[in-house]
Parts: structure tokens; sequence; C-alpha cells
């Protein structure tokens, strides 16, 4: 039976690249009934994007959530760097889906605004060609971090992430250099939000920053290629979910889905079935 879920928070999936955990993203999706999805940023990565990379499993993310739209599910499109071409279609939307800059939500008398926060990182603000050249660096880092794990796992060692201590070390400098967490307080309390929600830093946590002598609730919601975790709430009071799956598991294991390359060959055939 799966789990009711009043509102789901999820950011940084970065689909159409080597290390979104789309497998695993479906395996935990699929154990829920969210009430409202907030897509948080980077849900597609158009930095990295190629045609000639977007699995099945990334593609099954997508309709996924299309499916929840279509049975009712209130959604939110926010806007990430990676994804900014999005922001050209802001306001759009259809009753119950919208693409959206931010949103505030109002939950048992709390106010709650969730935004994906690049325009608090100090990196996109001023040098972002940087982060640009950062994020193909970071992909390369991926595949090369696989390689190393294959060779690792073979002679029976433990598997390690560079991508994830190197990710972190950039974005902790990134974000005490920016005091990225105190700004987004301070934000809070000038608009009156009880709880700012933001994705961006791939830093997963529930805590609370004091602000001339008020706390502030700040959550991020983490992302989809080294924590894989997402924020849930429930009978007023929010949760980080961290999807834990065993490290020897085949994709096989994880979800039977064929990992089909989406060729404009194969696309064809897929086609052709609707009119046969």
């Amino acid at each position: 039976m799966k789990r009711k879920v009043e509102v789901l928070v999820i950011s940084d999936i970065h689909l159409g690249t080597y290390g979104s955990k789309a497998l695993s993203l479906l395996d935990y999706l699929d154990t829920i009934e969210p009430q409202i999805v907030v897509l948080n940023g980077d849900i597609i990565d158009g930095w990295q994007f190629s045609k000639k990379y977007f699995p099945a499993s990334h593609i099954e993310v997508v309709k996924k959530v299309l499916d929840w739209v279509s049975k009712g599910v209130e959604l939110y499109y926010i806007t990430g760097n990676h994804d900014e071409m999005m922001r050209k279609f802001v306001g759009f939307g259809v009753s119950n889906a919208k693409i959206v800059n931010k949103v505030v939500l109002s939950l048992d008398g709390k106010r709650v605004c969730i935004f994906h926060g690049d325009i608090f990182d100090i990196t996109m603000r001023h040098s972002k060609w940087v982060a640009k050249v950062g994020s193909n660096g970071y992909g390369f880092l991926i595949m090369f971090n696989k390689a190393i794990n294959y060779i690792l796992k073979k002679t029976g060692k433990r598997q390690i992430s560079l991508s994830k201590q190197i990710k972190d070390s950039v974005k902790s400098v990134i974000k005490s250099k920016g005091n990225f967490e105190n700004k987004v307080a301070k934000i809070a309390l000038q608009n009156g939000y009880d709880y700012m929600i933001c994705g961006h830093i791939h830093h997963p946590i529930i805590k609370d920053i004091e602000v001339e002598n008020q706390k502030i609730g700040y959550l991020n919601s983490g992302d989809w290629v080294e924590n894989m975790t997402a924020l849930e709430y429930n009978d007023k009071k929010w949760t980080l979910y961290a999807h834990k799956i065993d490290e020897n598991l085949t994709k096989e294991d994880l979800r039977v889905i064929s990992e089909k390359t989406m060729t404009n060959q194969y696309l064809f055939k897929e086609l052709l079935k609707e009119f046969e």
C-alpha cells in the first residue's frame, strides 16, 4: 500500500545526465501517493542535455509526474539554473499544474516559501560561466567515478564517491562565502515566512536559523545525483526522506525497466504501434 504524503518536495534530479539516479527515484515515487508535488528546480539538466542520452528510466520519471497531474495532483514546477529555459514559460500551466519561480504555501497556519535557491549563489550571480564549466567537469567526474567503482567492485573493495566529496566541498565553500542560509533566513523574516525551502546546493537538511531573536525553519531537499533525498510534509511536520539502496543491486534489481537508448528509430517504432 502506498504512503500518503500531503506535500512532496524534490529537486536537482538532473534528468539527461549520467549522474541522475532516475531508477532510484522511480523506486521511491512508486511507494507514495502525494497530494501536492513541488519540483524545486534542476529537474531536466539543460546545461548537459544531449539528444544521445535520455534513457527510458528518465522518460519514466517524466511520465510518472504527468500521470500524477492527470489524476488531479497539484503540481508546481519551480525553475532552476540548469533548467533556466523553463523561465520563459513562468506563469504557464493548467488548473492543477503550473510553472513558477517560487511558490508560497499555507500549511496548518504556517507560511512556507519554496524556491530553487540559485539567486543566492554568488557563483551564479557573478561568474555563471564558472558554474557551467564546473558542471561539465562534474559530469565527466561522474563517468570517471563509475569506472573506478566498477574496478573496485570487481576486486571486492568498497566503492567510493569522488563526485560527492568534491561536490560537497565546493558547495560548502559557496554556501559559506555567500552566507547562503543566512540570506535565505533574512528574506523569510522580511516577508513573514515561517519556513524557507531550497534546493540547488545539494545539501539535504532541516534546521532552525535564528534571525533577530526569531527562529526561521530552513530546509533543503537535497538531490537525486548523490544524496537521493526528498522532503515530505505530513501531520504538521516536515521530514527528510533518504532513499536507501543496496550498492550491490543491479539496475534490473532496482526496477524492471529496459534501458534502451531513445533513438529516433526506436521512437518511430513506438509511433507505428499507435496505428496498428
